[in-house]
């Protein structure tokens, strides 16, 4: 009887070893949700409005709708309860003339933003790497500058 106590106590023992770690927070999460992310787009927002080369692409753009669009993006491409609701990347940019240089000033923008308001580096690089695919879709329909 005791041999199949000490089994039984084992048993116990060992399947408690197994319980399941908590799992890994999501990227939506490392990001603070969402009263970071907007922290984040609010930040954004300040840095385009006092860069001249890219105030110009926002000179028709509804801000408020802007903001709350881009607020949804982030929040749906980290894994958060939101789903983008709004036109693709390459109809909202259609013929905007963006190039790879405004590109990548946004970009720089962007990640500073991310680092003022304190997103740790793993999940800055998580959410700038998701981000990156929508380069192509952006500048899908630009117009190349004329060769000279």
């Amino acid at each position: 009887m005791k041999a199949l106590w000490t089994t039984a106590l084992a048993m116990v023992l060992l399947l408690g070893g197994c319980a399941q770690r908590p799992a890994e927070p999501t990227l939506y999460q490392q990001l603070g949700g969402k009263p970071r992310l907007a922290m984040v787009v609010e930040n954004l927002m300040y840095r385009i409005a006092d860069d001249p080369q890219l105030i110009g692409f926002f000179t028709h753009t509804n801000i408020d709708h802007f903001v709350a669009s881009l607020e949804q993006q982030l929040c749906d491409l980290a894994d958060g309860p939101c789903r983008y609701q709004g036109p693709p990347m390459d109809r909202a940019h259609q013929h905007m003339g963006i190039d790879n240089a405004d590109f990548n000033r946004l970009v720089g923008h962007m990640e500073q933003a991310l680092i003022d308001e304190g997103i740790p580096l793993g999940a800055r690089n998580r959410l700038l790497r998701r981000l990156a695919p929508l380069h192509g879709e952006i500048m899908r329909y630009q117009t190349p500058p004329p060769t000279t």
